[in-house]
């Protein structure tokens, strides 16, 4: 059995680092925020290349924070894409701001950059590029088409911590970086947790601010802000994780290489490392036809799988409202059809790696044969 992730592997590689870091916090009383926190800022920030991290409560938090930061409001529009998860597109929701929908391109799966200045308008506020499945977007394009029309670019890198874009690391590539610490991320918590990188010092400042209930200082509240702080136990957690983060991904890295190598021919569409990106592999996604079919024989043979978007945004019934239709993105539309993610973790074993190759092998021949 290989399942798609496994989170006690994990623990138990880290387990007698945290332990007593989390009695540490119990024992200090700092619940909230508190000197772990602020220290795993610090050092995120230094690792992602930003002057500044403001830790919050979760991804999402960290893209609404980070859009109020730029002054993103009521009647402004915001570019993004369809093929993503829908707290991309909810956190401009939140603000008041239409969220407008540009296509990915079909190999990364990440904005294409062809569409995106034909959608800007007088009312264009931000972009939000996706970083997906642990691939930075085409920052140069993007930052460039932003920096002519004033326009602010936030970073959707919520599975992509670590990720290189031409020697830059994810969350210094835009004016505000947003991750999320799910447990399932690359660098995950034990529970939710978020944070917004910038090298902008007043940015940093309001957002410490609005992750506060607008706090400047102790019941002087400035701004209309939000309880978006994040736990001293994530904290704690997410400094030893931190540490071990390069170890991960390298390990991811090379068990991707493995899978290319070992499907190479096996009948699906493989994931493509673009030249000027270090791809970090949160997921490891193929494209077949038959997915369902292609899924149903995988769980037979005890090989777990996912679909890591099977409803592009402008088709949830919760964003109708928006007024796209089927067919207005094409390429979200076939990628959310035929993408399937494999087994990808730092701790699956070669003899795991080799059943899921195997596996994927068998089925796609099997269904060649017929």
């Amino acid at each position: 059995m290989v399942p798609l992730v496994d989170l006690k592997a994990q623990y138990a590689s880290v387990r007698d680092e945290i332990i007593p870091a989390v009695t540490a916090v119990l024992d200090s009383g700092n619940y909230i925020l508190g000197p772990e926190v602020a220290g795993f800022e610090k050092e995120f920030a230094a690792y992602c290349g930003a002057k500044h991290a403001v830790a919050v409560n979760s991804g999402t938090s960290a893209l609404h924070l980070a859009l109020l930061a730029a002054g993103v409001g009521e009647g402004d529009e915001v570019i993004t894409v369809p093929f993503t998860f829908v707290a991309t597109v909810a956190a401009i929701r939140y603000t008041s701001a239409r969220p407008v929908l540009v296509d990915v391109d079909p190999v990364s799966y990440t904005m294409n950059v062809e569409q995106l200045e034909k959608a800007i308008t007088p009312k264009t506020k931000a972009i939000i590029p996706v970083h997906l499945y642990g691939q930075p977007a085409n920052m140069d394009e993007i930052n460039g088409i932003a920096s002519r029309r004033g326009i602010a670019v936030i970073e959707d890198s919520a599975q992509a911590h670590g990720s290189t874009y031409k020697g830059r690391r994810a969350g210094s590539l835009g004016q505000f970086g947003c991750f999320s610490f799910y447990p399932t991320k690359n660098l995950g918590a034990c529970g939710e947790g978020g944070i917004v990188t910038t090298s902008d010092d007043e940015g940093a400042k309001k957002l410490r601010m609005l992750r506060d209930w607008g706090m400047e200082v102790k019941n002087q509240h400035v701004l209309k802000g939000f309880n978006y702080r994040l736990e001293g136990f994530q904290g704690a957690i997410l400094r030893i994780k931190l540490r071990r983060l390069e170890q991960w991904i390298e390990q991811r890295r090379a068990h991707a290489r493995f899978l290319d190598k070992a499907l190479a021919g096996a009948g699906v569409t493989l994931p493509v490392e673009a030249p000027d990106n270090r791809h970090v592999y949160h997921l490891y996604v193929v494209r077949t036809e038959n997915r369902d079919e292609f899924q149903k024989a995988l769980a037979d043979r005890q090989i777990g799988t996912a679909v890591h978007y099977p409803i592009p945004v402008h088709l949830q019934k919760a964003h109708e409202d928006l007024g796209y239709k089927k067919g207005d993105f094409p390429v979200s539309e076939e990628a959310a059809a035929t993408v399937c993610s494999l087994p990808m973790y730092a701790e699956l074993t070669q003899a795991q790696l080799e059943e899921v190759a195997e596996a994927v092998c068998r089925v796609r021949s099997l269904a060649a044969a017929r």
